[in-house]
């Protein structure tokens, strides 16, 4: 076994943080003042210990502060200056703004889209698909009232609504918006930003009239699935030609009406009901792409459950279970910081031309935290060095005879 030619000058850890540029973190620092009256933990100590947090999976604060005591002499290609004890840590999670955090992670974004972005939909279709739905995180304090009914003893858990964008070529959330639990879907419709080159996808929970129209006055696309017991006047019925998918059941234009400021207007829609043979169930889909083949109408649907997939992501390999905080801000500070953490793995992930699954990353990056390894090298052939050269082989045969 040869001698190993994976050694880095900086622990994984660093080259993980190494992905943030320093000018990001300063402009975020001037841009939302977090540093004003800040004598020792400063911004870019902050972010730094919460992201070793969420990489590191730690559970309390405690941990956070014991574990990190342990990085003397590890912390000079990461440029941490000042390691917090739990009250400092606690106190900067309940205080710091969260934009400072939500500005990092939204210039992440825009730096590392293109290399995350899978064109292979809009190819297609020639305009962006945008997934849009929202995942509530219990909380064990009611910090955020929660949904349902009180339990016999009047108790109940707090809860956080995370309503998320993403875009159908990328899997990291393009936009964020916090909510108590109990706030309705629909009020996140009115944060989109409307464009005739989008398509937006989401479930029938955010299903509102007003907001369709909204869309169609806009030329904004949309696809969700219509309520059961929606109220429509049925105004035609299209023929389906013999190439269209054959899981394609029925489709027709049909007439909505649109109660807004004490008078009503008629909405003209499609409705396309499908036979999902893979869940085998029929949906029925409504939207106002009236240029598009039915089978594909079914096809933008269901890409809308890759976004079910990121929240699945997130909550599995990271620590949303646990809050190191009792309050709304450091709530909102940790899933942000979890939220940067995912995006820098998934740059990794696909930076590399080997196939890793996204958990394996997240647990070869905790193990390997504070090794010196050059994490893309090896990730690409991590059985390289355990390889013996036949040369060295031979001569150790010839050797020992």
């Amino acid at each position: 076994m040869s001698k190993s030619t994976y050694f880095s000058s900086k622990s994984v850890f660093g080259q993980l943080i190494s992905l943030i540029d320093d000018k990001i973190i300063e402009s975020s620092v001037k841009e939302n003042k977090s540093d004003y009256y800040v004598k020792k933990f400063k911004s870019k100590d902050h972010l730094i210990s919460m992201l070793f947090c969420c990489f590191a999976k730690c559970n309390s604060l405690r941990e956070v502060s014991g574990a990190m005591l342990g990085l003397s002499g590890k912390t000079k290609d990461f440029q941490l200056s000042h390691i917090p004890k739990r009250s400092t840590l606690s106190d900067a999670n309940r205080e710091r703004s969260i934009e400072f955090f939500a500005d990092i992670y939204n210039e992440l974004l825009s730096i590392y889209s293109p290399e995350l972005s899978d064109s292979r939909i809009k190819d297609v279709i020639n305009k962006q698909v945008k997934l849009v739905d929202s995942s509530t995180i219990s909380l064990f304090s009611n910090v955020l009232n929660c949904v349902g009914r009180k339990a016999k003893d009047g108790k109940s858990k707090g809860g956080i609504k995370v309503h998320s964008v993403i875009n159908a070529d990328e899997k990291v959330p393009n936009m964020v918006w916090f909510s108590s639990a109990t706030t309705h879907d629909q009020k996140f419709l009115e944060r989109l930003e409307y464009d005739q080159n989008t398509i937006y996808v989401f479930d029938k929970g955010y299903n509102d009239y007003k907001a369709f129209k909204l869309f169609t006055d806009n030329n904004t696309g949309f696809v969700t699935r219509i309520k059961d017991n929606a109220n429509y006047d049925l105004l035609e019925i299209n023929d389906i030609p013999e190439h269209i998918h054959n899981g394609v059941l029925q489709d027709q234009i049909i007439q909505v009406t649109v109660k807004e400021n004490n008078r009503s207007t008629k909405l003209k829609l499609r409705k396309v009901k499908y036979y999902d043979r893979e869940h085998k169930r029929e949906f029925e889909f409504i939207t106002n792409l009236f240029d598009f083949r039915a089978d594909l109408i079914a096809g933008l649907y269901k890409t809308r459950w890759q976004i079910e997939l990121v929240f699945k992501q997130l909550k599995q390999n990271f620590p949303l279970k646990y809050f190191l905080g009792d309050n709304e801000n450091a709530i909102k500070i940790q899933i942000y910081c979890v939220l940067i953490v995912n995006l820098l793995v998934s740059v990794i992930k696909k930076k590399l031309n080997r196939s890793w699954s996204f958990s394996n990353l997240v647990s070869f990056c905790k193990i390997h935290l504070f090794n010196y390894i050059k994490l893309l090298h090896f990730l690409e052939n991590p059985e390289r060095d355990w390889i013996i050269d036949p040369k060295v082989e031979q001569l150790q045969l010839s050797f020992f005879g």
